[in-house]
């Protein structure tokens, strides 16, 4: 390549910084007829939105309840209060904050466990091996959109005596093995509605669960455990949707299969064009359809000459933007510092794990730039590592 690197002092690829991410919603006339109908019912919260949202989520999911809440985190929160779970619970360290301090919130111990070194994703040996006999959950990660294994979490589970919930922050739209959505397995599965997922109500959860009883308890939960008396029969929160939000969901749910293809089309554009680079890609089980939530590759140092840290630097001063999810993991950040778990492939994962840039609407011509900014470091890396030094 005759072009220097921008980190070498050649001209950035980029001229305009591309982001890592960007919401994808339609706002259009008839979301907003939908806002003005709700700011003139005067019901802002509770209302016909929500419940019709709930409706509409669940019947796509095949699921026999969704419940709409303020985010994923309280969403995980409850089903946990609801569950009375004591002890500990057992998930993955390589996952967002929201897992663990779910836990926590609870009085929960959390007991952190491998993941797998290709999908990233639970591993079910690992919950099977982990110590403690106090284990009443198991929480699974659906890491960056790819389904866990949600049979096998299920035996793991099981012969612990505990029950199987997911965090499915990153999965709505996806499906297992088996041909059924995230959402259908384990006691519940919570979604999230952020802005970096797929489907965004800007701030908002969903909990899919086919435990009538466990719905209704979550129903209650919500609302301050508050059944409209104002004798409230358990410790809850507001953890309410507000019908703006679900209106969001109601107007932008009917695109979501075709923003789900084509998030899947930018991946399969990045695996085929990185194809020639020594990077590794995060893997899809067989038979399974992720979300692609977030793309994210492994950097390793001999392979690729420069270290995942190293790149990232050489990307940025191009103007490609990366993440380099989770670093630090759960258990050596600061806030589970009581915790001593032994994770040599969460280790490995998070030293070395950068993620792309990615959104719905995202140009597949950016794609190719930023693979151009990949392939440019790649080319140069003797001499990015030298300019560098050893901080690898």
């Amino acid at each position: 390549m005759s072009r220097r690197p921008a980190v070498l002092g050649g001209p950035p690829l980029l001229a305009d910084p591309l982001p890592m991410t960007r919401p994808t919603i339609v706002a259009d006339d008839e979301l907003f007829g939908h806002f003005g109908a709700i700011f003139d019912s005067g019901m802002l919260t509770n209302g016909p939105a929500v419940a019709e949202f709930e409706r509409q989520v669940a019947a796509y999911l095949r699921v026999d309840d969704v419940i709409a809440v303020s985010s994923c985190t309280t969403g995980l929160m409850l089903v946990l209060r609801c569950l009375s779970a004591s002890g500990s619970v057992i998930l993955p360290s390589f996952t967002f904050m929201a897992s663990g301090h779910a836990v926590r919130w609870n009085d929960l111990r959390p007991r952190f466990a491998d993941c797998e070194p290709d999908t990233f994703t639970l591993d079910p040996q690992a919950v099977r091996n982990c110590s403690g006999d106090d284990v009443s959950v198991v929480l699974g990660v659906h890491t960056f959109g790819v389904p866990s294994d949600a049979d096998e979490l299920a035996q793991a589970a099981a012969a612990r005596g505990a029950e199987l919930i997911f965090d499915a922050a990153h999965g709505l739209g996806g499906r297992y093995r088996d041909g059924t959505r995230i959402g259908s397995k384990g006691l519940a599965e919570v979604f999230s509605l952020s802005p970096t997922k797929a489907l965004s109500t800007g701030e908002g959860g969903l909990i899919a669960t086919n435990d009538p009883g466990l719905a209704a308890e979550l129903r209650l939960a919500r609302n301050y455990g508050n059944p409209g008396d104002y004798d409230s029969r358990m410790i809850g929160l507001n953890a309410r949707m507000t019908e703006l939000a679900a209106a969001i969901g109601l107007r932008n749910l009917p695109l979501l299969d075709a923003t789900l293809d084509r998030r899947r089309r930018l991946a399969g554009r990045y695996a085929e064009t990185l194809a020639t680079l020594p990077v590794r890609l995060q893997r899809v089980p067989d038979g399974t359809t992720p979300v692609y939530k977030d793309f994210t590759v492994l950097v390793t140092d001999e392979e690729f000459g420069l270290s995942r840290d190293q790149l990232a630097a050489a990307l940025a001063a191009e103007g490609v933007s990366t993440r380099t999810y989770f670093d630090p993991p759960l258990h050596r950040q600061r806030a589970y510092t009581e915790s001593a778990a032994q994770l040599p492939v969460t280790e490995m994962i998070t030293r070395k794990c950068l993620t792309l840039p990615l959104y719905s609407h995202m140009p597949f011509d950016l794609v190719d730039r930023v693979c151009e900014a990949m392939a440019l470091a790649y080319a140069h890396r003797h001499e990015i590592a030298a300019t560098m030094g050893d901080e690898r």
